[in-house]
């Protein structure tokens, strides 16, 4: 007797309430949002494309270190954002620097971090989040551990970590997933897949037509949703929240989305690797757009609005770069002094040895 087999790469159609023409496809899956939440998902997304702006031309003067550009990939993250509640704990990669701004971190620290200060490490009481994670797929573990930890203290929270289509070729990333679904922790897994890890092509990452089903493997709730579309991203994050604080297990969510810039302003040329009409083609995704789209069709959204935003943020970011200026300079003794509870004898001595040093 023949036995036919499905596939599972038919289970995992990518999941989407807005088209391109910002019309909505999917009206059973509309998220309960109302008007003035719908335009404050709206304000953020302006607001950060505004700081993505910004951000480059401060690392082209100089005045920023290490930036990673998030235009193009607002949907993904802001989406999942909004869908999280204050107690719930975020582990970001280094492209996930709006989601802690959102979440509470102040924006002269940002620009701290991207300085590699220690004080942009630091995050503020009640920001619940680690700082973005530098080694690919390690946030993973630790979102495991954290979500786990959640779980067994019965809190009514999230752990919710970051990586991109890279990232799933990491052991870590297996890991994380599995463990986590061993022990149904309280955790959602976000793929942030803009279609190159660096340079390398998703087909050449891996044979899997979806990293969605990947979720198979570990046992745990799967799915792909348009990353360029806020509302689907909403919707499937809200979903996996509800799910994991009720104890039915963590989920992955694989974002189809495009980062617009290079992959950090470290010396990539996306050019080599990325033609221009695979380009245009994504821009005519605009997360931004197509949400703006639908607003002005309900009448919640105009170019008033729009650069009230715009100028709130140039402003906000004039005043953050100060700060930041102000704040005082990262000498050795201070990174040495946070690198461990108790410092191990060698550290020590250096320790006596610049503050010898910086005393002169």
């Amino acid at each position: 007797m023949k036995h036919v087999l499905e596939s599972v790469e038919s289970k995992f159609e990518m999941f989407q309430i807005l088209n391109e023409d910002g019309k909505v496809v999917n009206k059973d899956a509309m998220p309960e949002l109302s008007d003035d939440e719908l335009k404050e998902l709206m304000r953020r997304m302006v607001y950060t494309r505004i700081l993505d702006q910004r951000s480059i031309a401060l690392n082209r003067q100089g005045r920023l270190g290490f930036y990673a550009p998030t235009a193009g990939q607002e949907a993904s993250q802001l989406g999942s954002h909004f869908a999280l509640e204050k107690e719930d704990f975020i582990l970001p990669g280094y492209r996930d620097v709006p989601q802690l701004i959102w979440h509470g971190l102040p924006l002269y620290q940002a620009f701290l971090f991207s300085r590699g200060h220690y004080h942009g490490n630091q995050m503020p009481e009640g920001v619940h989040a680690l700082s973005p994670q530098i080694i690919i797929g390690a946030q993973y573990i630790q979102a495991a551990g954290v979500g786990l930890g959640m779980k067994m203290r019965g809190k009514k929270a999230v752990a919710i970590t970051y990586t991109g289509d890279g990232g799933t070729s990491q052991g870590d990333f297996y890991e994380g997933i599995n463990f986590a679904g061993a022990y149904d922790a309280n955790c959602i897994f976000m793929v942030q897949n803009n279609g190159f890890a660096i340079s390398v092509p998703r087909e050449k990452q891996t044979k899997a037509k979806t990293l969605a089903q990947k979720a198979v493997a570990a046992g745990i709730e799967g799915i792909q949703v348009d990353g360029m579309d806020v509302l689907a991203v909403y919707a499937a994050t809200k979903h996996a929240r509800e799910r994991a604080i009720e104890g039915k297990g963590p989920m992955l969510i694989e974002t189809m989305t495009y980062r617009y810039g290079p992959h950090t302003m470290a010396g990539d040329d996306p050019t080599r690797y990325r033609t221009s009409d695979l380009d245009s083609e994504w821009e005519k995704k605009d997360p931004l757009v197509r949400f703006r789209k639908f607003l002005e069709d309900k009448k919640l959204w105009s170019e008033e609005d729009e650069n009230k935003v715009i100028e709130e943020a140039k402003d906000d970011i004039k005043k953050a770069i100060k700060e930041a200026d102000k704040y005082p300079k990262q000498k050795v003794t201070d990174l040495i002094g946070h690198m461990f509870e108790e410092l191990p004898t060698n550290l020590k001595e250096q320790m006596e040895e610049y503050k010898e040093k910086e005393s002169k």
